[in-house]
């Protein structure tokens, strides 16, 4: 059975903060690719709006620089650039005034797909929302997007979704985590439910564990203001990670749509099981020759925010009954690397003796910095001398097997004519956002009741001693974070 393709509709995209560091870096060259793709039918149109004085000359050059500065190959296209800046436009909009708003009302068209990307602090969410519609701009039948944070805990997510409902119905809201638009994630879904080699072994019976890693060489210089008060359990546990372990532990859904597929990630986040304090080991990066402590890059001398996290988690269902999952992000750490590793048990007999049966088969799911899959299986090391054997991967990289020729979209691309498409399933539900929040607000009180210092570890190490603890201590052992 061959997938049908939805195909995009001639749209009109107003991206609300379009001269910000992430329309320029993201959004924009993203929209680019996806024209040079053939994906953005004639007639549409991308409005930037933001505060700053600007005409609509002024706006494509800048969004000629942005390309240069941050697109791939296909920046030297010039041509290309010249027909896909062709098409913007700009507006000057006062978020929270009404300056703007009625030339934005004229811009806009009645017959094609409408979407609106709120690349803005939260706080203005729902002015937005409110003059997009007191202007008439907004329609039953238009789309927003919004960026993270959903909220910083359970209360301000709720009334986060209560405001955007004042305005739009849940089809019409697209919260947006990048992470579920890689390649990876989505081929996880197909790995697991397009194959009948993996769902049989996909329980308890056959998983030993499953690890979740998320690390990061940068630290905070820049974003010190955001991040103190964040942390690492607000910016990467409740949102990316919390998506990855749905997806790698959800049941099979009854069909490939998206309130299905997201009732089942639901399910997940509500079998959480409350995590133990000494399962939970929070680090803060300090000063090393890699560079400068968390405290000096937030310009807090006093701060206590964690920088990374370490936690075993269990689900308290039939499937993963007595199988932890791990979970592991971090800053300045050695190597920029995102993986979900599926353990598998050893085998319940071996015919062979000694060192040669301590061998495992690890499923490896890799979303970064190279994106791919590699099952780790066991063999005989070739040669004479008698049964020797070695783990060796069964490999496939994405680069590779699309070929040169053959580049993977980006997350924000994919994600994006997702939106234009109006297909929600790699996007996160209201009721999603407030069950994360419910199962991550008590964690975060519990360190803040016990007045829980983070451990110290050096910047460009794998992370404090006691994260490695948390498995060594039951016979495992962390993957290698490799880049």
């Amino acid at each position: 059975m061959v997938s049908r393709v939805i195909p995009v509709e001639t749209f009109d995209l107003v991206i609300f903060g379009g001269t910000g560091d992430l329309a320029r870096r993201k959004i924009l060259p993203g929209l680019f690719r996806r024209f040079r793709a053939g994906q953005m039918p004639p007639g549409s149109r991308i409005i930037g709006a933001a505060r700053s004085e600007m005409d609509d000359d002024g706006y494509r050059q800048m969004i000629r620089e942005a390309i240069a500065e941050f697109g791939g190959e296909e920046k030297k296209d010039s041509d290309g650039i010249e027909s896909f800046v062709a098409q913007l436009r700009y507006v000057a909009i006062d978020a929270t005034g009404e300056g703007g708003w009625a030339q934005l009302s004229k811009l806009m068209r009645g017959d094609v797909v409408r979407a609106f990307y709120f690349s803005v602090a939260p706080s203005l969410f729902g002015a937005l929302a409110e003059r997009l519609h007191a202007h008439g701009i907004a329609d039953s039948e238009s789309r927003i997007v919004v960026e993270k944070p959903f909220g910083r805990d359970l209360a301000t997510a709720r009334a986060l979704n209560a405001t955007l409902a004042e305005h739009f119905d849940e089809q019409q809201i697209y919260r947006i985590d990048h992470y579920l638009g890689k390649e990876t994630v989505q081929n996880l879904m197909a790995v697991r439910f397009g194959n009948v080699l993996f769902e049989p072994l996909w329980n308890s019976h056959y998983i030993d564990h499953i690890q979740i890693t998320v690390a990061e060489t940068v630290g905070v210089t820049g974003r010190g203001a955001y991040y103190d008060k964040s942390g690492a359990m607000r910016d990467m546990v409740q949102n990316h990670l919390m998506q990855l372990l749905c997806l790698i532990a959800m049941e099979p859904p009854s069909t490939y749509d998206a309130d299905t597929v997201r009732d089942e990630k639901l399910k997940v986040i509500r079998a959480l099981q409350p995590v133990e304090p000494h399962h939970i080991v929070r680090g803060q990066y300090d000063a090393s020759a890699q560079g400068p402590s968390y405290r000096e890059d937030a310009e807090n001398p006093r701060s206590f925010t964690e920088s990374f996290l370490a936690m075993k988690c269990h689900i308290a269902n039939w499937r993963w009954a007595t199988v932890p999952f791990y979970l592991r992000t971090g800053k300045r750490l050695k190597a920029r690397s995102s993986e979900i590793a599926v353990v598998f048990k050893d085998l319940g007999h071996t015919i062979f003796e000694g060192d040669t049966a301590r061998h495992r088969n690890i499923l490896s799911i890799r979303l970064q910095p190279n994106e791919g899959m590699d099952l780790q299986v066991t063999i005989k090391e070739p040669g004479p001398g008698g049964m020797r054997l070695v783990d060796v991967p069964l490999d496939m990289s994405f680069a590779e097997a699309l070929g040169p020729d053959q580049e993977a979209p980006d997350a924000y691309e994919r994600l994006i004519m997702d939106v234009i498409r109006g297909n929600q399933t790699l996007f996160m539900r209201g009721d999603e956002v407030e069950a994360a929040w419910a199962w991550t607000d008590p964690i975060i009180e519990g360190w803040e009741a016990r007045n829980d210092v983070p451990k110290l570890y050096d910047a460009g190490s794998a992370g404090p001693e006691d994260a490695m603890m948390l498995l060594h201590r039951e016979g495992r052992r962390w993957r290698d974070i490799k880049g």
